[in-house]
């Protein structure tokens, strides 16, 4: 399948990025509701080798945290009806094929970490390109390969909540961030998993500061110069959850580091 990648998209994106997150953002009541948990119909492919995880970074901007558990071969591209311009990154779908003779009745778990914008994921299709590892995974037993030898396949999909045992929401510090340019991703969400808004605060401040959505899961903000610690508040797209996070990234903060919060959503 094809996906977003490579050093030529990374160029793009990296010159999009100053540019929208300059753009002014007004800010839009998240609504409170529930996450839709029925079984919707989709269709499904595989990529990579035939066991393999499927982790290449994606659109998403976790880098190489797809490469690890607990996101390592739980990863997936999904078409852009379910990427929604990045701000479907982080939520988790469960999916299981159809065809009784060959699927099993388990379904996988998948974390959104990329999008396949062509081919299958065109036009509007709900589409989910797997690991090739957890493609198999919904064959019985012993048969993964016949399973991933017939392509693209009918299946049902539905949300679910994303479960990170032992781990807090983190907050990584993008490449390049500065006391005047700050870019936020978040890491290891319970719950929807997905990020509707974020707000930073500063040290010595009541007043929260609207970050703007980037691309993918990164989101940033230009002002400044910005003063540490800083409380970070999220918002999901899916349900409107709030949570808020004091203090979590320290005064002595630096690019590229990760700062794990005491906190998490409630399942």
């Amino acid at each position: 399948m094809q996906r977003r990648g490579g050093f030529g998209g990374i160029v793009t994106l990296c010159c999009l990025v100053l540019f929208q997150c300059s753009m002014v953002s007004t800010a839009v009541p998240v609504p409170q509701h529930k996450v839709d948990l029925h079984w919707y119909p989709a269709t499904a492919t595989w990529y990579g080798s035939p066991d393999g995880d499927g982790s290449d970074g994606g659109a998403c901007g976790y880098g190489s945290l797809v490469d690890v558990k607990p996101l390592r071969a739980r990863v997936g591209a999904v078409s852009p009806v379910l990427f929604k311009n990045g701000e479907g990154c982080g939520a988790c779908f469960k999916v299981k094929c159809l065809d009784k003779s060959i699927c099993s009745r388990r379904a996988v778990t998948i974390i959104v970490t990329d999008e396949c914008p062509g081919g299958y994921c065109a036009n509007g299709r709900t589409h989910f390109d797997l690991s090739g590892a957890a493609f198999g995974r919904m064959a019985i037993t012993g048969e993964s390969s016949q399973l991933r030898n017939r392509g693209e396949l009918p299946v049902l999909y539905r949300r679910t909540p994303c479960k990170y045992p032992g781990k807090n929401i983190a907050f990584h510090l993008n490449e390049g961030s500065t006391d005047y340019w700050l870019s936020l991703l978040v890491e290891f969400e319970d719950g929807d998993g997905d990020v509707g808004s974020m707000h930073i605060r500063e040290a010595n401040s009541d007043e929260w500061l609207e970050m703007n959505h980037v691309w993918g899961a990164n989101w940033c903000i230009i002002r400044g110069p910005l003063k540490g610690p800083f409380s970070v508040k999220l918002t999901t797209l899916s349900a409107g959850r709030t949570l808020s996070a004091r203090d979590v990234i320290p005064r002595n903060w630096s690019p590229k580091a990760t700062y794990t919060s005491r906190l998490n959503f409630k399942l």
